[in-house]
């Protein structure tokens, strides 16, 4: 697999202006479902569709947001905070993004076409043999895992078993403030517990036992961090909620910052 390095020109703009724009307006120009999806591009926002724990199967045609019908976990807040978030980052950097998302599954090659890839609700994933064994090719040749969404000590394990199927002697660790990763775009010094939604109806960050947000990574051979964790928080719910005035500003501001700073990395490095 061949990662391009980006040349990266940051636009004029802050992510509050970002997160004020999208709570202005539904309708932003693209990302919806007319937008090409055949566009050559040096950036795609790739979501992994993983088998589950919870369901037999996880296909592209599952596709679905988390509200009113059940759906695979690989779904959850999808696609609207995928969409929402390649908006941010058109605004906010000059990277040369696709406008619309890409799913990709461990079932097929296909994977070693998207460098970066991000995925949700981990703690039930599951993996034949076959799928961890791509998935440990696709990080090995540079590819770029982020994880979110997951919470407490029983997802912590749960996503765990996953882990070490792929990456079985590689440790985790716990990301310092002025590890790189933080420092590509934005300087992220002071993070805090980005929450789900609920924060908006019960003023609560944490979910389950999950009272601490974990920034963690896995590293390569090399130094490089191939796995980035969001533990005990959940990134995606924020960017899908920026469009809400309800939900504070704050926390989708730090979201869209974590992300873009995470795919600079990732494509860099």
């Amino acid at each position: 697999m061949r990662i391009s390095r980006l040349t990266i020109a940051v636009a004029a703009a802050t992510c509050c202006g970002t997160i004020w724009a999208l709570q202005q307006t539904a309708d932003f120009g693209f990302g919806n479902d007319d937008s090409p999806t055949n566009v050559k591009a040096e950036f795609y926002w790739s979501r992994l569709a993983y088998s589950s724990r919870l369901s037999y199967a996880a296909t592209p045609q599952s596709f679905g947001g988390s509200r009113g019908r059940w759906f695979n976990s690989w779904s959850r807040d999808y696609p609207k905070a995928d969409r929402q978030f390649l908006i941010a980052m058109h605004r906010l950097t000059r990277i040369d993004g696709r406008p619309t998302e890409q799913v990709v599954t461990l079932d097929s090659d296909d994977i070693f076409n998207y460098p970066w890839i991000y995925a949700v609700q981990v703690q039930n994933w599951a993996f034949t043999d076959t799928q961890a064994n791509r998935l440990r090719e696709y990080l090995q040749k540079g590819g770029f895992l982020m994880v979110d969404d997951f919470h407490g000590t029983e997802d912590w394990e749960n996503f765990m078993n996953g882990m070490r199927q792929v990456l079985p002697d590689r440790p985790v660790e716990d990301l310092q403030s002025g590890d790189e990763i933080f420092h590509t775009l934005y300087d992220i010094d002071d993070k805090m517990q980005i929450p789900g939604e609920q924060f908006v109806w019960t003023g609560r960050t944490y979910e389950k036992d999950g009272y601490q947000p974990k920034w963690r990574a896995i590293r390569d051979d090399k130094g490089h961090i191939v796995v980035a964790i969001c533990h005990n928080m959940h990134l995606g719910d924020a960017w899908e909620w920026a469009d809400d005035p309800n939900y504070p500003e704050t926390f989708a501001s730090m979201a869209f910052r974590v992300g873009l700073d995470y795919i600079i990395y990732g494509m860099t490095h």
